[in-house]
Protein backbone atom coordinates (compact mmCIF):
# COMPACT_ATOMS: atom_id res chain seq x y z
CA UNK A 1 0.00 0.00 0.00
CA UNK A 2 1.23 3.58 -0.45
CA UNK A 3 -0.02 6.81 0.56
CA UNK A 4 -0.21 10.14 -1.62
CA UNK A 5 -0.28 13.38 -0.11
CA UNK A 6 -0.77 16.17 -2.33
CA UNK A 7 -0.74 19.67 -1.48
CA UNK A 8 -2.92 21.74 -3.67
CA UNK A 9 -2.19 25.58 -3.06
CA UNK A 10 -5.29 27.00 -4.87
CA UNK A 11 -6.00 30.80 -5.36
CA UNK A 12 -8.14 31.84 -1.91
CA UNK A 13 -11.59 33.30 -3.38
CA UNK A 14 -11.95 30.14 -5.59
CA UNK A 15 -10.92 27.75 -2.65
CA UNK A 16 -14.71 26.96 -2.01
CA UNK A 17 -15.28 26.16 -5.85
CA UNK A 18 -12.31 24.03 -6.00
CA UNK A 19 -13.49 21.94 -2.98
CA UNK A 20 -16.64 21.26 -4.44
CA UNK A 21 -15.68 20.04 -7.99
CA UNK A 22 -12.77 18.09 -5.97
CA UNK A 23 -15.59 16.54 -4.27
CA UNK A 24 -17.86 15.70 -7.16
CA UNK A 25 -14.90 13.54 -8.42
CA UNK A 26 -14.70 11.57 -5.41
CA UNK A 27 -16.96 8.43 -6.71
CA UNK A 28 -15.20 7.83 -10.24
CA UNK A 29 -12.16 7.89 -8.19
CA UNK A 30 -13.12 5.67 -5.32
CA UNK A 31 -13.82 2.91 -7.95
CA UNK A 32 -10.73 3.02 -9.85
CA UNK A 33 -9.44 -0.33 -9.40
CA UNK A 34 -6.56 -0.10 -6.11
CA UNK A 35 -8.46 2.81 -4.53
CA UNK A 36 -8.66 2.79 -0.66
CA UNK A 37 -8.65 6.34 0.34
CA UNK A 38 -9.42 9.62 -1.46
CA UNK A 39 -10.41 12.68 0.20
CA UNK A 40 -9.47 16.53 0.89
CA UNK A 41 -8.70 18.19 4.06
CA UNK A 42 -7.67 21.60 5.06
CA UNK A 43 -5.61 23.06 8.26
CA UNK A 44 -7.21 22.85 11.42
CA UNK A 45 -5.87 25.78 14.28
CA UNK A 46 -5.23 23.90 16.95
CA UNK A 47 -2.50 26.69 18.25
CA UNK A 48 -0.15 23.77 18.65
CA UNK A 49 3.25 24.06 17.84
CA UNK A 50 5.17 23.84 15.01
CA UNK A 51 1.88 24.04 12.98
CA UNK A 52 1.84 26.02 9.64
CA UNK A 53 -1.41 27.24 8.69
CA UNK A 54 -1.98 28.08 4.92
CA UNK A 55 -5.60 28.85 4.23
CA UNK A 56 -5.34 28.75 0.09
CA UNK A 57 -3.93 24.71 0.60
CA UNK A 58 -6.14 21.93 0.14
CA UNK A 59 -4.41 18.76 1.38
CA UNK A 60 -5.23 15.45 -0.37
CA UNK A 61 -4.98 12.05 1.35
CA UNK A 62 -4.77 9.24 -1.12
CA UNK A 63 -4.26 5.68 -0.62
CA UNK A 64 -3.90 3.39 -3.27
CA UNK A 65 -2.67 -0.75 -2.76
CA UNK A 66 0.60 0.22 -5.60
CA UNK A 67 2.35 2.77 -7.44
CA UNK A 68 0.69 0.94 -11.00
CA UNK A 69 -2.93 2.09 -9.59
CA UNK A 70 -1.95 5.23 -8.74
CA UNK A 71 -0.27 5.56 -12.61
CA UNK A 72 -3.64 4.26 -13.78
CA UNK A 73 -5.61 6.65 -11.46
CA UNK A 74 -3.09 9.89 -12.81
CA UNK A 75 -4.56 8.84 -16.64
CA UNK A 76 -7.93 8.34 -15.89
CA UNK A 77 -10.52 10.22 -18.26
CA UNK A 78 -12.34 11.58 -15.03
CA UNK A 79 -9.17 13.02 -13.64
CA UNK A 80 -8.33 14.94 -17.49
CA UNK A 81 -11.87 16.15 -17.15
CA UNK A 82 -11.25 17.65 -13.28
CA UNK A 83 -7.85 18.57 -14.18
CA UNK A 84 -8.91 21.04 -16.75
CA UNK A 85 -12.03 22.00 -14.70
CA UNK A 86 -9.34 23.51 -11.75
CA UNK A 87 -6.69 24.41 -13.55
CA UNK A 88 -7.33 28.41 -13.35
CA UNK A 89 -7.73 27.67 -9.70
CA UNK A 90 -4.78 25.83 -8.88
CA UNK A 91 -1.18 28.07 -8.13
CA UNK A 92 0.90 24.96 -7.12
CA UNK A 93 1.06 21.31 -6.44
CA UNK A 94 3.69 19.41 -4.29
CA UNK A 95 2.96 15.55 -4.15
CA UNK A 96 4.50 13.10 -1.62
CA UNK A 97 4.41 9.51 -2.47
CA UNK A 98 5.23 7.39 0.83
CA UNK A 99 5.48 3.57 1.87
CA UNK A 100 4.62 1.70 5.03
CA UNK A 101 7.60 0.75 6.78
Amino acid sequence: MITVIASIAVKVERKEEFIELFKANIPAVLNETGCIEYYPTVDLDTGLPPQALDDAVVTIIEKWHSVAALKDHLVAPHMHIYQERVKDMVTCVSVKILQTV
